[in-house]
């Protein structure tokens, strides 16, 4: 079941979270993170970005999974939605949705949540990010529910 919904991508009842993050050229101390990962950095604590920096760069369009430090969540899968000059592409936001979507079919989570991929720090048009996005869930062979967050301040 594929859902829309607006509000808070950290206040969404399911098991797993997607953070779009870079590329992880560079260390996460060294930047200042912004967005869904700004968010995540203020209430899951530095954990899950430590975490991060133990691994390798990670292709466009890939994912790697972390703890979710002090969220209520399973675990926050990150991906890299942006290239090395911080913008978006169709591919880089259609392979972050099928990777994500991999990791949480084999994990076995029933529910996930995304953020726009590469709508705010990635400049790509929010409405062709939803498009794209559905499009690629639609694709995937996942089984349980998931939910693309626009976000929306309360």
């Amino acid at each position: 079941m594929i859902q829309v919904c607006e509000g808070d991508l950290l206040d969404q009842n399911v098991e797993v979270i997607v953070n779009a993050w870079n590329r992880n050229l560079f260390p996460w101390w060294l930047l200042l993170p912004q967005g869904v990962s700004s968010a995540i950095k203020r209430r899951a604590g530095i954990d899950p970005f430590r975490q991060l920096a133990r691994m390798k760069m990670i292709p466009l369009g890939g994912a790697v999974e972390t703890t979710a430090g002090n969220l209520p969540f399973k675990s926050i899968i990150h991906v890299a939605g942006i290239n090395l000059l911080w913008r978006a592409s169709e591919y880089a936001i259609r392979q972050s949705v099928k990777n994500a979507l991999q990791i949480a079919t084999i994990k076995n989570y029933q529910s996930i949540a995304f953020p726009l991929i590469g709508a705010g720090t990635g400049g790509f048009p929010p409405d062709q990010v939803l498009t794209i996005m559905q499009q690629e869930a639609e694709k995937a062979s996942y089984n349980g529910e998931i939910r693309f967050v626009k976000f929306k301040s309360p």
